[in-house]
């Protein structure tokens, strides 16, 4: 007896199933055996309990006490949508991408988030917002894993399970941070570079009005490599064709948990696409070096900005959200970015923080969703080419690509292609030894601050800062983190410092010169004691050359 074959239209397809109507369906099992009805159970008897043998009810049973996958310990309340990106002027003189030609196009799947409140949480939380866009390129997925703020608060990437921490609620009370800010103002008392980053957060730009008036920053720097082998650093903008609106502490507690979510889903639905378009701020090896020798502005710091004076945006292109997703959780939950999804032409940086995002996202995608993680519709890449590669089985492998070796065979030969990214240039102008490195305060990180309370923020925007910050505060227990976060207030202003202690009634020290921090040394410490971090012994200070900013000599041209 011959084997039976299995035809295309006998499999379950995603796309089939999305579009089908209820109308158009048989209720069944999960191994596809129709059932009369979803309520019936066996039993002993009208009166007696039930059998074991029923394999409908033990198959609902188990199937729903598995229905919740972890959430995100980041960005775990979200909303996402489908759309299309089109390249509309080239970038083939920086980047050899070929989604960066003139009229490409691909589909893009975006997921705007919080970042530090739970799946259930407030939409108009005074938090960062996440925007991550997945573009299906012809060469593969890149994935754009971004905030709605250029800055973060840390450069030290093992900083950052400690501050998500403080984001989460306290072990002992169980108290988040609208009733107890304590271990929020900690953190960033004892870590000062982050205040660029409270500037933005705490000032009007906090609570976007929906996710539609918000820009996204990828905020780390990365590489764009050429066809000629030459490269160029470079930071990618989103910038919103809505324009940017914000609500006021008081206006956001007038809106419902979901507020931003039905924003967007109603906007498409009734046709108010909206756009965003792509930009990229761009800068050599040499003017990177320069960058940091005459303004001290370091690309590898997350918590610096490249100056848009020196540094314009160039549009490359812009997408469109056009479509809702049909089913939430497999659309939007199950979708994974990966700042490590980089298409051919764009390459890390010695970012830190980007590089210890590398690993730590499709780590997390494994635990969270699975291995083959990648094989679901949502995170599928659509190429023209049969991908294959030697990775087999695993949780949920729906594609396990067949009979074909899981080596490689000289038998079957697999097919590779030519090398188009020359990493030996690209990545190999680093050389030296192994050191322990932590990041160092120096004046420069207060530039940018000093620019926003001064130059950018009006008098009311000042106004709403100070209640803001106040009223948050107003739930940190500790008055000596009330006096240490003042005192890296002041080294932004002391108008700013001033205003705080009024409206706090707390007085805090007269800077940081005199502080000790246990997340970061104190490069600007009068005494020696206070410069090294958490009072560490043997403690070479690489900071003091250029707190991991590029050098001259560690690039090529």
């Amino acid at each position: 007896m011959g084997s039976q074959k299995t035809t295309g239209d006998q499999c379950r397809d995603y796309l089939d199933d999305r579009s089908a109507k209820s109308q158009d369906t048989v209720y069944t099992t999960a191994n596809g055996v129709p059932m009369p009805h979803p309520y019936e159970t066996q039993r002993m008897g009208e009166n007696g309990p039930l059998l074991l043998q029923d394999f409908h009810l033990i198959d609902l049973l188990s199937h729903f006490d598995r229905e919740r996958i972890p959430e995100r310990v980041v960005h775990a309340k979200g909303s996402g949508a489908h759309g299309v990106y089109r390249t509309t002027e080239t970038l083939d003189d920086l980047c050899l991408a070929d989604i960066f030609q003139k009229g490409k196009e691909c589909p893009v799947t975006v997921r705007f988030s919080t970042v530090g409140g739970e799946s259930g949480s407030h939409d108009c939380a005074r938090d960062p917002r996440g925007f991550s866009v997945k573009f299906k390129t012809d060469e593969g997925n890149w994935d754009m894993v971004a905030n709605n703020t250029p800055v973060f608060f840390l450069r030290d990437p093992a900083k950052f399970p400690h501050f998500i921490h403080t984001q989460k609620r306290d072990p002992a009370t169980h108290l988040g941070g609208g009733d107890d800010s304590t271990n929020f103002w900690d953190y960033l008392s004892q870590n000062p570079e982050s205040i660029h980053q409270v500037m933005i957060l705490m000032g009007d730009r906090g609570i976007p009005d929906g996710y539609r008036f918000m820009h996204g920053y990828f905020g780390h720097t990365t590489k764009l490599v050429n066809k000629k082998g030459d490269w160029v650093y470079a930071q990618f903008h989103m910038i919103s064709q809505q324009g940017t609106k914000f609500l006021t502490q008081e206006e956001a507690a007038t809106k419902s948990p979901d507020y931003s979510q039905k924003d967007l889903y109603e906007a498409i639905e009734k046709g108010d696409f909206p756009k965003w378009s792509l930009e990229v701020q761009t800068m050599t090896a040499k003017e990177a070096e320069d960058l940091w020798e005459k303004k001290k502005i370091n690309v590898f710091d997350l918590t610096h900005i490249w100056p848009h004076k020196d540094f314009p945006l160039r549009k490359i292109g812009e997408f469109e959200l056009n479509e809702n997703a049909r089913n939430y959780f497999a659309e939007i939950e199950q979708v994974a970015f990966n700042p490590a999804h980089m298409v051919p032409g764009i390459e890390p940086s010695a970012d830190p923080v980007l590089q210890s995002r590398l690993f730590s996202y499709s780590d997390a995608h494994r635990h969270r969703v699975g291995v083959n993680y990648q094989q679901l519709p949502v995170n599928a890449p659509r190429v023209n080419y049969r991908m294959a590669n030697f990775q087999r089985d695993g949780s949920m492998s729906f594609h396990n690509q067949g009979s074909r070796p899981n080596y490689i065979s000289s038998i079957e030969p697999i097919h590779f292609r030519q090398r188009t990214v020359n990493l030996d240039k690209l990545h190999g102008h680093f050389t030296g030894e192994a050191v322990t490195f932590l990041s160092e305060i120096r004046q420069e990180d207060f530039n940018a601050p000093r620019t926003l309370w001064e130059k950018v923020f009006d008098d009311k925007a000042k106004d709403r800062f100070i209640k803001n910050v106040s009223g948050h505060m107003a739930n940190c227990k500790k008055e000596e983190i009330i006096k240490r976060q003042i005192a890296i207030f002041r080294e932004v202003s002391d108008d700013l410092a001033t205003r705080l202690e009024k409206a706090t009634g707390v007085k805090g020290y007269d800077g940081i010169s005199g502080l000790s921090f246990n997340g970061t040394h104190n490069g600007m410490a009068k005494d020696k004691s206070n410069r090294v971090a958490n009072g560490m012994q043997g403690v070479t200070l690489f900071t003091t050359e250029n707190n991991g900013a590029p050098v001259s000599g560690s690039h090529g041209k």
